[in-house]
């Protein structure tokens, strides 16, 4: 994928999953949510599977072991071994043990997952800022991480010791809803100390590498539900990438995002790895995809014909993002949006 400014989704004559060798999905809003399958997951990875297709999970959650991860996607129908699960969690032991002696003690504010991944690099997990650390590390550790394990890690960066975060998402889909992710508690601390931690997770490059390192993938299609964290992974890692519609990103967001957040594909769910996408290409004034044909006015974006839905959709992708260029765009979607039964 070239880095230069994107302003309209990509056609594909192949579908994804043989135009692709790797897979790199996202979990939360793509494979489950609130840790029952999403709509069409389980039979569509399977078909991407048996086509020859290597999946692979990678997910900023540092709480849960790769064995754990796998044994929840095996138990809904997706049968899964921990070598195919990457997380954030080994995306920072990697970056850790590349800056301190091995067989350190780091000091660990978060869960299991964490602890297993220091383990795997070599390095000691520890409890206590009184136990000598040559880092700090924070990942996201459930909802009962109890508030003293802030002061620890106060305590032991007060004293000059490298703060290290799994990642900064500031949110985490939860089965009741929205709840703090680790950025949140990272905020806690980086407040207290005046400190900025070395992060690891999506989408920044460390959790790019690990990905790529893990799985050995040559053409990877990168999938998920977040444009500021998977979108922009892989705009960082300058692959492709494919959203789904089945998260936390709306067709409003979409229309707005910024170069670094625009998908090469869009779609409503992981189906779309079993298809081709459909071309989008200039119509006069406007873009036109299926039966759709989309265009930017002075204030708002337009939306003329009829056909499938996401076909409009890409339509006003290409409309909204030429006429933003490099920056966001602003024009009122809402009137084109509500032709469409997204």
């Amino acid at each position: 994928m070239s880095q230069s400014v994107r302003t309209r989704p990509e056609g594909s004559g192949q579908a994804l999953s043989e135009a692709y060798d790797t897979a790199l999905l996202d979990l939360d809003g793509v494979v489950y949510a609130g840790g029952s399958a999403i709509a069409h997951a389980v039979e569509s990875l399977a078909t991407a599977r048996s086509g020859g297709m290597h999946l692979a999970y990678v997910t900023n959650n540092a709480l849960r072991t790769p064995d754990a991860v796998a044994a929840h996607l095996t138990e809904l129908g997706i049968p899964t071994g921990a070598e195919d699960v990457i997380t954030s969690a080994q995306a920072v032991a990697r970056l850790i043990s590349e800056q301190i002696p091995a067989g350190a003690r780091v000091l660990v504010i978060g869960g299991e997952g964490l602890k297993v991944a220091l383990r795997e690099r070599g390095l000691e997990p520890v409890e206590s800022a009184e136990d000598d650390p040559a880092a700090v590390v924070q990942g996201y550790g459930g909802p009962d991480l109890a508030w003293g394990r802030f002061a620890e890690a106060c305590y032991a960066i007060a004293r000059g010791v490298p703060w290290y975060a799994s990642n900064t998402d500031l949110t985490i889909p939860s089965a009741r809803g929205i709840a703090p992710g680790n950025g949140a508690a990272v905020e806690v601390v980086r407040i207290a100390t005046g400190a900025d931690p070395q992060v690891a997770g999506k989408p920044l490059p460390p959790m790019h590498r690990e990905t790529i390192l893990r799985t050995g993938a040559e053409r990877p299609l990168v999938v998920g539900d977040r444009l500021d964290t998977d979108i922009e992974g892989a705009f960082n890692g300058e692959v492709d990438s494919l959203l789904v519609l089945t998260g936390v990103t709306d067709a409003a967001q979409l229309l707005a995002a910024p170069p670094r957040h625009r998908p090469a594909y869009v779609d409503a769910d992981l189906r779309g790895m079993l298809t081709g996408q459909p071309e989008v290409s200039e119509a006069g004034d406007g873009f036109r995809c299926g039966g759709w044909t989309a265009t930017a006015a002075s204030e708002r974006l337009e939306l003329d014909g009829d056909g499938e839905a996401l076909d409009g959709l890409r339509a006003l992708c290409a409309a909204a993002w030429t006429s933003a260029g490099e920056g966001e765009c602003e024009l009122d979607a809402g009137k084109a949006l509500g032709r469409l039964e997204l």
